[in-house]
């Protein structure tokens, strides 16, 4: 849990109720979390910039709506570079590409942006430091997940990967020194028991000194080991391939809570919910799901804001957008007439990623 103590819950208004929730005690923090905030930010520059198609190497994040946005506008997202036709501009996804993807979308793209997140770059920059140093890096993820992959190919002679404790005793005995690492958008508890193994077999393992977990999963984490004592049942919204969200599925499960829903839209919510129900999203899930969620609940009794901490970390969007985005602002006030001492600075920060994403339907 989050190291901030837990605040007064705050009072949100609710409508009058056309089902049978009493009241919705909703998650904070819950939903973008920094990296998404930066990811769909950009992409939805190059949508601006560049004319269709532009190309998205994997879902930019892991939210169907937000990749059915994006294809709304002309993106298509491929898994091989090689689908890409030479000459296009590119983007690399939030999950962070393994090094000859970075390479062959530099040679294939006009433009390439790179929207990895900064803590994912921070896991493959520990892998390269520990491999080089002749380190056996023994890597906690989830087969397949883009993250994993993309970090592995960063070192692939020298890491292996595992997700459980079976796992860990099944690795080979090594005289190299070992490090520990893992996917930064892990469960404490998909970690913890299978780093506790690592530690056990390789009493001296290196570790870094922060730990690779985002701090936005460990907040939203937090969150929902909050509501789960609170509620009747749990609604927790986000995509089936969002490693976060079933996360939080599971970990609302094994808090305690009896009826606990993941739904990729209010679609999918079953009709009979009553009583208290806390409600969170995954860090990639559109705080317009969220809304629409509490609409449909209408509970009796309004919302509560139940809050754990306070998430304000801030990701700019990777500097070669930018200065493009810049520049076209420049030439276009001159073009127009107007004077670049006095045109106001473009503020990213101050613009959430859920308004720039509702606004590619206007």
């Amino acid at each position: 849990m989050s190291d901030a103590p837990t605040q007064p819950s705050a009072s949100i208004p609710g409508s009058s109720a056309t089902t049978g929730v009493d009241k919705v005690l909703l998650a904070e923090p819950r939903g973008f979390c920094a990296g998404v905030e930066m990811a769909i930010k950009a992409l939805a520059w190059m949508v601006r910039t560049f004319p269709a198609p532009v190309y998205c190497y994997h879902e930019i994040v892991h939210n169907k709506l937000v990749v059915n946005r994006f294809e709304a506008q002309g993106v298509v997202f491929v898994d091989d570079i090689d689908d890409v036709p030479p000459g296009s501009p590119i983007m690399l996804s939030a999950h962070g590409s393994a090094p000859e993807v970075v390479e062959a979308a530099r040679a294939r793209g006009s433009y390439v942006v790179d929207s990895v997140c900064p803590l994912v770059t921070k896991v493959h920059h520990e892998v390269k430091v520990r491999a080089g140093k002749g380190y056996r890096i023994v890597y906690i993820g989830h087969e397949g997940h883009e993250e994993a992959v993309g970090t592995m190919a960063v070192a692939p002679d020298s890491i292996d990967r595992v997700e459980s404790v079976a796992e860990v005793a099944a690795l080979a005995a090594t005289d190299e020194p070992v490090a520990l690492l893992a996917q930064t958008t892990l469960s404490h508890r998909d970690w913890e028991d299978v780093a506790v193994a690592v530690k056990g077999r390789f009493p001296d393992v290196w570790t870094p000194g922060r730990s690779d977990l985002c701090f936005a999963t460990t907040n939203r984490q937090a969150a929902i080991e909050e509501l789960a004592h609170r509620c009747d049942a749990i609604v927790v919204i986000g995509s089936a391939n969002s490693s976060n969200t079933v996360a939080l599925e599971r970990l609302a499960r094994h808090e305690g809570c009896d009826h606990v829903y993941r739904v990729n839209t209010v679609d999918e919510l079953p009709d009979d919910l009553a009583g208290v129900v806390g409600v969170t999203a995954g860090a990639s899930a559109p705080e317009e799901l969220v809304d629409a969620v509490i609409a449909y609940l209408a509970p009796a009794q309004g919302c509560e804001l139940v809050i754990v901490t306070d998430e304000d970390e801030y990701f700019p969007p990777p500097r070669n957008i930018r200065e493009l985005q810049a520049s076209i602002e420049d030439a276009s006030t001159v073009l127009l007439g107007g004077s670049l001492l006095d045109r106001p600075g473009m503020d990213d920060r101050s613009l959430p990623a859920s308004d720039v994403l509702a606004s590619l339907t206007r």
